[in-house]
């Protein structure tokens, strides 16, 4: 879709300096972009490389001078360069209409707008809203809910039960509703503890590819609106995830932990089960958080276990330092034996 610079400057709240009339119709990177794509600068570090760029319209922040250009002015460039991209290139459709393959029960109801792909599978009692895209292959299983406006890409399955609010989006190859991982041992023998549980996913959330969540065994999982899930994640069952969290790809979460709102956490962190991690915390990259335990609101930790980041750093700088410190001390013993000879 093309859009003039003057269109992106209303859209976005942002003011104008140059062609209004410039045509934009794409975005990319500086060393790509052709006249007709977006491009952002956000300090001046990289006004090189967007001087030199092939692209006519710049998002760049207040105050950074760059001649040639049309600029639209945003005191966060990034965020309005995301915007205007989703504008300007809203997503491709996954299904238009209903395929002549898909398997669709007769008590299965499906709103205006519902499209669904090949071969896709849809249960009894499933509910779906309006403008919800289904893509190839996707299951769904018996009684779930769905709201308006979700995106499930091929080969993404629900269990039975599971319910999606709206605008939720599943990549491929996630799987919302699978059993918890719950036994009883007795005599040698493990027997499953129920998993009979619910899942449910709020408005706005987006969840990687080939990413997994499991059922409440008794009680329900649960992901509140905006929180997004990278690839790869596992959340267990009767996990508690608040609004606008981001867990980055590899994480694992134990059952029945609770996790609160704008939490940021990096790759491949381990979570033990029955802890907690409070709003605006931040967990580093392979953090592991033992079981119980609480990770106060709005703090840093780092390591296995976790701890915090000023003590991690100072401990980590310690350990680098080992084979120095090991060799003072053979010293050290060889000086004393001589003494005490």
């Amino acid at each position: 879709m093309t859009r003039t610079a003057n269109e992106l400057a209303e859209f976005l709240g942002c003011a104008l300096e140059g062609d209004g009339t410039a045509p934009v119709s794409g975005v990319a990177s500086p060393a790509s972009a052709r006249s007709a794509d977006l491009i952002y600068v956000a300090t001046p570090g990289h006004l090189d490389r967007a001087a030199s760029s092939g692209a006519r319209c710049v998002v760049i922040a207040p105050g950074i001078v760059l001649n040639g250009k049309t600029l639209l002015r945003a005191a966060n460039p990034k965020l309005a360069f995301a915007r205007a991209a989703a504008w300007i290139l809203p997503p491709a459709p996954i299904a238009i209409g209903v395929h002549p393959t898909a398997v669709i029960a007769p008590t299965a109801q499906l709103a205006d707008g519902v499209g669904v792909g090949p071969y896709a599978v849809i249960e009894d009692g499933v509910k779906i809203g309006e403008g919800t895209q289904i893509g190839a292959f996707v299951f769904i299983g018996r009684g779930a809910r769905l709201g308006e406006d979700c995106r499930l890409y091929p080969h993404v399955t629900l269990y039975a039960g599971v319910r999606l609010a709206n605008r939720v989006i599943l990549h491929s190859g996630s799987v919302v509703g699978s059993d918890g991982f719950g036994y009883v041992a007795e005599d040698g023998k493990r027997w499953k503890f129920p998993q009979v549980g619910e899942v449910e996913i709020g408005d706005d959330v987006e969840v990687g590819a080939n990413t997994t969540v499991d059922r409440g065994s008794l009680g329900r999982t649960e992901i509140h609106s905006g929180t997004k899930l990278d690839n790869l994640v596992h959340v267990a069952h009767n996990v508690h995830i608040g609004e606008n969290t981001v867990i980055a790809a590899q994480t694992g979460i134990s059952g029945s932990v609770v996790i609160g709102r704008d939490v940021a956490f990096g790759g491949q962190a381990g979570l033990g089960d029955h802890c907690e991690v409070e709003d605006g915390a931040v967990i580093g990259g392979q953090a592991g958080i033992l079981p119980g335990k609480i990770v106060r609101r709005g703090q840093i930790v780092w390591g296995t276990p976790a701890r915090p980041l000023e003590k991690f750093k100072q401990q980590f700088a310690w350990l680098g330092r080992l084979p120095e410190l090991a060799e003072r001390v053979r010293k050290l013993e060889k000086q004393s034996e001589k003494i005490n000879k």
